[in-house]
């Protein structure tokens, strides 16, 4: 490696399949379209976007959409050498219903196991962990072992240089009892400098809801800066020096929600990057986030730094 990445995102990797009906319950549905998915990869995808070196820690099947995967992330400008096969389980396939302006359900095909969750602390090359500008690592990496190992392994490894972003990433069905998560969390949280959620994401990793409380609750478990989403009430930011802003969203006619949090995860690393205050970068990733939610897909729908300015120059 010659120079450190500027991102290395760890965690889910798949296919979504997205109906090309809106407002058409799925089994009526009669055509889709087929685009990478995996919110570690989404963020990855779109912080490429922005023009920085990205990569993806994941697995695959040994199938055609695993081939698919890899050609997707090579167009996209995502180094994909940290993504490897699986024989034994077939690539991860999402399914969503598209009722705008806030209901859609996401199915998820990832049994027995997905490959994903089959990332071994032996195959990582911890010392481009250590080195990456930023390391991204989600909630849903620490569902499963070996998976779980891996990302903490990763996390002391990297031991808090450079950025470490926790994305809170809760994911119920990925869960047996949703009281086993929060130990992890928070082991999780004493290697990281961000964290980042909505307020049931947070409650799950501290115990708490109201959104000011959550933030205190993650400055308390180690973080230095504290990001908590509020669906319409938009974001608030809380950094250990006692900054604190709240950004209302940005108002655009949704078309699919899920992959807003995606594209305001790849826009906090490029204002991080970039040594934005907090307030600027709650209003760049915001707006990222209200482009993808008025566009069909994820990673395909992520914007370029000159659409985001557009739309906050508006």
């Amino acid at each position: 490696m010659s120079e450190p990445y500027d991102l290395i995102t760890m965690g889910r990797i798949g296919v979504d399949l997205y109906p090309l009906q809106t407002g058409v319950p799925l089994p009526q549905v009669e055509s889709f379209g087929k685009f990478l998915g995996g919110s570690a990869t989404n963020v990855a995808v779109a912080a490429a976007r922005f023009g920085h070196r990205s990569a993806v820690i994941s697995r695959t099947g040994a199938d055609p959409f695993g081939e698919y995967i890899h050609q997707e992330l090579q167009g996209f400008g995502v180094d994909d050498r940290f993504v490897t096969p699986v024989e034994d389980y077939p690539t991860p396939i999402t399914f969503c219903e598209i009722f705008p302006p806030d209901d859609f359900p996401l199915y998820f095909y990832r049994r027995p196991k997905a490959p994903d969750l089959e990332i071994h602390p032996d195959e990582l090359d911890l010392d481009a962990i250590r080195a990456a500008r930023i390391f991204w690592m989600t909630g849903t990496g620490l569902s499963e072992e070996p998976s779980r190992g891996s990302t903490l392994t990763a996390l002391a490894h990297r031991a808090k240089s450079g950025i470490t972003v926790f994305d809170l990433d809760w994911r119920p069905m990925f869960w047996k009892d949703p009281e086993t998560a929060r130990p992890f969390y928070a082991e999780a949280l004493r290697h990281a400098t961000v964290a980042v959620g909505n307020v049931d994401e947070c409650e799950i990793a501290t115990g708490v809801r109201e959104p000011q409380a959550c933030a205190q609750a993650l400055l308390d478990a180690g973080v230095e800066l504290a990001v908590v989403k509020q669906g319409p009430k938009g974001v608030l930011a809380v950094h250990r020096d006692g900054t604190s802003t709240e950004v209302p969203p940005v108002p655009v006619d949704v078309v699919n929600g899920l992959g807003a949090g995606d594209a305001f995860g790849g826009a906090l690393c490029h204002g991080l990057l970039a040594g934005w205050d907090p307030e600027r970068i709650m209003r760049y990733a915001n707006a990222a986030g209200a482009i993808v939610a008025s566009r069909l897909a994820c990673s395909s729908a992520m914007p370029t730094e000159a659409e985001v300015d557009a739309l906050l120059s508006q």
